[in-house]
C-alpha cells in the first residue's frame, strides 16, 4: 500500500494544478493529506512530519533567497519611475533610422531592461506600453511588433540578474554567482538571435519593419538627441555594472549586490526626480505580491518534497529517470521535454519547485557534477523561459495583453511569438550541444 502513495501523491497534485487549484496550496494541501496516509500505512511517523517547521524556518533564514525581493524591487523602482521609458524611447530615436530599427531598439533595451531589473513583467509592460504604439504608428507588421516585445521581455529570465536563476541556483544547491556567469554568454546569445531574425524579416520584407521617416530623426537629431542618450544610458549601465560586476569579482554576495542594486535604483529616481511616495508605494507593493507568492510556493513544494521523500517517492522518480534508454542523454530528452510542456500550463517559479528537486538527483547520479551542474541549470532555465510565451497560458502574452491596444486581437500576440518560440529552440539546442557556452566562463571547480 505505502510504495503506491508516492506515485499516486504526484498525479494528484498535478491533477489539482490543471485543474486550475492554485499550486502553492495544492502542494500543501495534497502533502497534508498524504501525510496522514503515509502515517496511517506505516511508511513513516508523526515525528517526521514534524521536521517542517524547522524546514519552512529554513526557507525564512536563506540568505539567497533574500537577493529576491531586492532585485524585484530593483526592476520594479525603474519600471515605476519611467526610466525605463526613457531609455526605451531614446535607444528607439538611435535606431530608427534603419529598417527594423524600432524592433532592433526594443530587444537591445529588452536585454539592458533584464540585466538592470531581471523581472519579466517589468520589461513587458514598459515595451508594450511606450514602443508598441510608436511601431504601430510608423506602420510596422502587428504580428512582428507583439512577438518581439514579448520576447525582448523574456531575457531577464536568463540574462543576469535574473530572479529565476537565484530560484534555481538555490534549488540545485549551487552557487547563484556561478549560475549568472554560466547565463550571460546563453542570453546575450538569444538576444543576438532575435536581432538577426527581426534584420532578415526587414530584409526580405521591408513593409513590415520600415525605418522612422527622415524628417523626424533630423528633428530629434536637434534637440540634441546624442546627449539624451548619454544621460539615459549612462546611469543604468553603471547600475548594472556595479550590480553583475561586484558578484562577478567576488566583492559581494548576491543578496548584497541586490540591495546594493535596489538603493541604486532608487537614487536614479531621486535624481531625476521621479521619486515620490506613490512611486515608492507602487514599487515595494509589487516587490511584496511578487515576493509572496515565491515564498508561498516554496513553502507549498518544502511541504510536497518532505511528505514525497517520506513515501519513496524520490527514489521512485531517480530509479525511472536514471534506467531511461541513453543514460544521460535519455533523462536531458525527458527533462527538455517535460519542462517545455509544463511550459504550456504552469509558470517558470511553479516548474522550478515541482520538477527541479526531481530531476536534479537523477541528474547528479549520471555523472553531471560541478560545473556541468551549472550548464543543467541553465538549460532548464533557458527551456523555462519557453513558458512566459507559449500559449494558452504564457506570462508575457498576458502582461502585452494587459496593455496592448483592442484594436491588436488576442490571436495577433499568439501568433507573433510563434517564430521567438522557434528561435529559443534553437538557442536552447546550441546549448545542449556546445556545453561551453555555459562553463566557459564558470570557474572551475576543484
Amino acid at each position: 500500500m505505502s510504495e503506491a502513495l508516492g506515485p499516486l501523491m504526484f498525479a494528484v497534485v498535478f491533477l489539482l494544478i490543471f485543474c486550475g487549484y492554485p499550486v502553492a496550496f495544492s502542494l500543501g494541501g495534497v502533502a497534508l493529506v498524504f501525510a496522514v496516509l503515509g502515517t496511517e500505512a506505516g511508511a513513516f511517523g508523526w515525528s517526521y512530519v514534524l521536521a517542517f517547521p524547522e524546514r519552512a524556518f529554513g526557507i525564512a533564514a536563506n540568505p539567497v533567497l533574500l537577493a529576491v525581493p531586492y532585485f524585484i524591487f530593483m526592476g520594479t523602482m525603474l519600471e515605476r519611475s519611467r526610466l525605463a521609458e526613457d531609455l526605451l524611447r531614446t535607444i528607439g530615436l538611435v535606431f530608427g533610422p534603419a529598417r527594423g530599427g524600432l524592433a532592433l531598439a526594443v530587444v537591445f533595451v529588452g536585454a539592458l531592461l533584464a540585466a538592470a531589473t531581471g523581472v519579466v513583467g517589468a520589461s513587458v509592460v514598459a515595451m508594450g506600453l511606450i514602443s508598441l504604439p510608436v511601431m504601430q504608428r510608423y506602420g510596422y507588421r502587428p504580428e512582428l511588433a507583439t512577438g518581439i516585445i514579448c520576447a525582448a521581455g523574456t531575457l531577464g529570465q536568463i540574462i543576469p540578474p535574473s530572479v529565476v536563476l537565484v530560484v534555481l541556483a538555490d534549488q540545485l544547491g549551487e552557487s547563484v554567482g556561478d549560475l549568472f556567469l554560466g547565463a550571460l554568454i546563453p542570453g546575450l546569445l538569444l538576444a543576438s538571435l532575435y536581432a538577426i531574425w527581426v534584420t532578415l524579416i526587414a530584409w526580405l520584407r521591408p513593409a513590415d519593419a520600415p525605418a522612422i521617416p527622415a524628417d523626424e530623426r533630423a528633428q530629434a537629431a536637434a534637440q540634441g538627441l546624442w546627449r539624451e542618450v548619454w544621460r539615459v544610458m549612462v546611469p543604468p549601465l553603471l547600475l548594472i555594472l556595479v550590480v553583475l560586476g561586484s558578484i562577478f569579482a567576488g566583492i559581494a554576495t548576491p543578496t548584497e549586490a541586490g540591495a546594493l542594486g535596489a538603493l541604486g535604483a532608487t537614487a536614479l529616481a531621486a535624481v531625476n526626480r521621479r521619486l515620490d511616495r506613490r512611486t515608492l508605494g507602487e514599487a515595494t507593493g509589487a516587490t511584496l505580491r511578487i515576493t509572496s507568492m515565491v515564498v508561498f510556493l516554496l513553502v507549498g513544494s518544502t511541504a510536497f518534497t518532505l511528505v514525497f521523500r517520506g513515501l519513496s517517492g524520490d527514489v521512485w522518480i531517480e530509479e525511472h529517470l536514471t534506467a531511461l534508454p541513453g543514460g544521460r542523454t535519455g533523462l536531458l530528452v525527458v527533462a527538455n521535454v517535460l519542462v517545455f510542456g509544463l511550459g504550456f500550463f504552469i509558470d517558470f517559479f511553479e516548474i522550478a519547485f515541482i520538477i527541479l528537486p526531481l530531476l536534479a538527483p537523477a541528474a547528479r547520479a549520471l555523472g553531471i557534477e560541478g560545473e556541468m551542474m551549472i550548464w543543467f541549470g541553465v538549460m532548464l532555465a533557458m527551456n523555462m523561459q519557453t513558458s512566459f510565451l507559449t500559449p494558452p497560458f504564457g506570462f508575457s502574452l498576458f502582461y502585452l495583453r494587459g496593455v496592448a491596444p483592442k484594436e491588436i486581437p488576442t490571436l495577433t500576440i499568439y501568433r507573433g511569438v510563434v517564430p521567438f518560440i522557434g528561435i529559443q529552440i534553437i538557442g536552447l539546442l546550441l546549448v545542449i550541444a556546445f556545453p561551453g557556452l555555459v562553463t566557459w566562463l564558470v570557474p572551475p571547480r576543484a
